[in-house]
């Protein structure tokens, strides 16, 4: 592609399609999904620590459920109990294969009373990309939740330190 606006809108949805695809990974519990967003030796920093390569990271994925065992048990509402996670305000900053952004994500659950949804956590996620053989693939996925001690934003606007090129 030779207009570089073309060649940014391109690279740009194919990285909206990677947080999609993470984000549906991460609500229907598919680790191998999961782990394919990252590159060979990404590494996932998260509110249980740092887990590093993608065979690493789909381990941990497979974990997720048990770990939200109890959230999901049945309440004998005969209603299922789901999680759903958005992302939005989306910033990237490409420069050939690779790539920066940030993205406010939060997550949603109907695990209200009477089902209806709440708005369960927020944050936001700091990401390296790299392109590896035409596809975009985490290299690192930083996740920052607003809820957790020790996971909150700097108190600096993320967006004003990224760097590279549009």
């Amino acid at each position: 592609m030779t207009d570089p606006r073309l060649a940014y809108a391109v690279d740009r949805a194919e990285i909206q399609d990677l947080q999609a695809r993470y984000l549906f990974a991460l609500d229907w519990f598919d680790a191998d999904a999961y782990a394919d967003c990252f590159t060979e030796d990404g590494v996932l920093d998260w509110a249980l620590g740092i887990v590093e390569g993608r065979e690493t990271i789909r381990a941990e994925a497979h974990g997720m459920p048990k770990a939200l065992a109890a959230y999901f048990a049945d309440d004998g509402s005969g209603r299922p109990k789901r999680l759903r996670h958005y992302i939005t305000n989306i910033v990237v900053q490409i420069a050939g294969d690779r790539a920066t952004g940030q993205a406010y994500w939060m997550e949603t659950s109907n695990d209200t009373p009477d089902g209806s949804a709440r708005i369960g956590g927020f944050g936001h996620y700091q990401d390296e990309l790299h392109r590896v053989n035409g596809k975009w693939l985490f290299s690192r996925r930083k996740i920052f939740n607003e809820l957790l001690d020790g996971r909150c934003a700097e108190a600096s606007n993320p967006v004003r330190e990224m760097g590279g090129e549009r």
